[in-house]
């Protein structure tokens, strides 16, 4: 009983966090807000197919590391 209750908190919590932050112009009018920024930090011209089609980070600090192909 105690977990339904944290799950309905957390979820009504979550959603207001959602709902806080508006969009508005300069005049102070409610607008669409634009779309969210994209997750993936790399450049597409920076990551190289390998022999075996896996998908590299091919320069800076996290040169080498394993990533999405595009």
């Amino acid at each position: 009983m105690k977990s339904l209750v944290l799950i309905a908190a957390a979820s009504l919590l979550m959603g207001g966090a959602a709902n806080a932050a508006p969009c508005k112009d300069a005049k102070g009018k409610f607008t669409k807000c634009p779309p969210a920024a994209s997750k993936s930090t790399v450049a597409a011209s920076n990551i190289t197919k390998d022999a075996k089609g896996k998908c590299h980070i091919a320069s800076g600090p996290k040169k080498g590391q394993f990533t999405k192909c595009p």
